[in-house]
């Protein structure tokens, strides 16, 4: 936008700031300051803005750089760009000197990493990045990549209508890659919504400010880092699941039913048969006694099936393929859940996709531990679809990750008594009783 270019040159000038840094241009598409590294990196970029514009240059800098570029871990969807603007700031924190990865923590006999270099940054950002997509999503691939590597301090919850152009929530994330032994492997959610004072007159959405007095409280809680009503610590795998696929066996019934031979029709592969081919199958399914016969075994009813196709069928000098024959199973089929259970050429139990599942399962459990106690016992027949696998670390289960802020700080409140309920709705009926007497009188 040249016009904020121009207000920014201009407001540093005055401040008597280098300006030779800022620039002209699209920070997602064309990073014109590649290679730069900082200390400190302070944004407030926009929120939930598309970045649909510039799609193709981010979606080529993921593929063809990898972590080598800015966007390495995924993408998030194009509605919302926010995590893009947090990753292209993650690529310019400078390396720590002597540490290893977070995982494995600071090297032996490495000084303290915050005289070695590192960087921290400060970004607001809207409640959507805390949680928005699923197990495998580019959102949640993102939220792995920091939280894995340790780079999350803390997150603080702000009050809402802070901005002049909206009152959402929002939060301030605080990422370092130079934490202090004390923060290693822990984040820090810091409750300050209620941190507020209300401004004598409104700025648009702007309606509340943090005073001076707040400000110095929240950083307190920041820096003592302890468990208090606004201050919750938690490590970083308890953001962390695996969301594993749960299926159950498919159960058919199959009749030749007048009603159900009517649905045969509708479908597409018997729909490309001449006509002479279909009316030969109609036959075929009607001799099958279908007002009496009701086959709970897939097995028995197909060669049932199969040998009444087999006696129509020769008479037009033609042969049922696999694709008609599986329409017509679909269409003379419902489920059943006494029925038989249908298997695969293997003898193995054919999932029902209706009846497909998913779990989500805490980072550091066992799948199979969490199965045996959470689904077994409802439904007896599940089992877990093992070639669902995460791809960086070839496990059952697609790992996920989230940071469900408010459900940490949220506080039951029970509701009112009946009586009280009860008691208002009296008095307010009570009172429109009144009021319609007086303009009758």
């Amino acid at each position: 936008n040249p016009e904020s270019y121009a207000i920014c040159k201009a407001d540093m000038l005055i401040k008597g700031q280098d300006v030779s840094q800022i620039k002209l241009g699209n920070t997602l598409s064309d990073d014109q300051l590649a290679g730069e590294k900082f200390d400190f990196m302070l944004a407030n970029p926009p929120f939930g803005v598309e970045w649909k514009k510039v799609q193709k240059q981010v979606t080529d800098e993921h593929k063809q750089r990898g972590y080598d570029g800015r966007f390495g871990p995924g993408l998030p969807r194009v509605s919302d760009g926010s995590l893009l603007f947090l990753m292209h700031l993650v690529s310019k924190m400078r390396d720590v000197q002597g540490r290893t990865s977070a995982a494995e923590g600071r090297m032996p006999g490495a000084a303290d990493p915050r005289e070695d270099g590192g960087s921290r940054i400060g970004i607001i950002l809207n409640g959507s990045p805390l949680f928005t997509g699923g197990a495998g999503s580019g959102e949640s691939e993102i939220r792995r990549y920091l939280l894995q590597h340790d780079l999350v301090e803390a997150i603080v919850a702000l009050p809402t209508d802070m901005f002049y152009n909206t009152g959402i929530a929002t939060y301030v994330w605080i990422l370092s890659n130079s934490k202090p032994d004390e923060r290693r492997g822990k984040v820090q959610l810091i409750n300050a919504t209620e941190r507020y004072s209300k401004m004598r007159k409104s700025l648009g959405s702007k309606r509340q400010f943090i005073d001076d007095r707040n400000i110095e409280e929240i950083v307190r809680l920041f820096g003592v880092f302890e468990e208090t009503e606004e201050s919750k610590i938690f490590p970083v795998e308890a953001f962390g699941y695996r969301r594993i696929t749960v299926e159950r066996p498919l159960r058919l019934n199959f009749q030749a039913s007048p009603e159900r031979i009517g649905k045969l029709l509708d479908e597409k592969p018997l729909q490309k048969l001449d006509e002479a081919e279909q009316q030969a199958i109609l036959t075929a399914c009607r001799s099958l006694d279908g007002d009496t016969t009701l086959y709970r075994n897939r097995d028995a009813f197909t060669k049932a099936l199969k040998a009444a196709l087999k006696a129509e069928l020769q008479q037009e000098h033609v042969k049922l393929g696999a694709p008609a024959l599986k329409a017509v199973l679909n269409a003379l089929s419902e489920r059943d859940s006494e029925a038989d259970i249908c298997t695969n050429k293997n003898g193995n139990p054919e999932p029902d996709t209706s009846l497909r599942d998913f779990e989500n399962v805490p980072l550091d459990e066992s799948v199979f531990d969490y199965f045996k106690r959470e689904v077994q016992p409802h439904v007896p027949d599940a089992w877990i679809d093992e070639g669902k696998r995460d791809e960086l670390d070839g496990r059952i289960g697609i790992v996920g990750f989230e940071i469900p802020f408010n459900r940490h700080f949220y506080t039951f409140v029970p509701p009112r008594p009946l009586d009280e309920i009860d008691a208002d709705l009296k008095a307010c009926t009570d009172r429109i009783k009144a009021m319609i007497e007086e303009l009758s009188a």
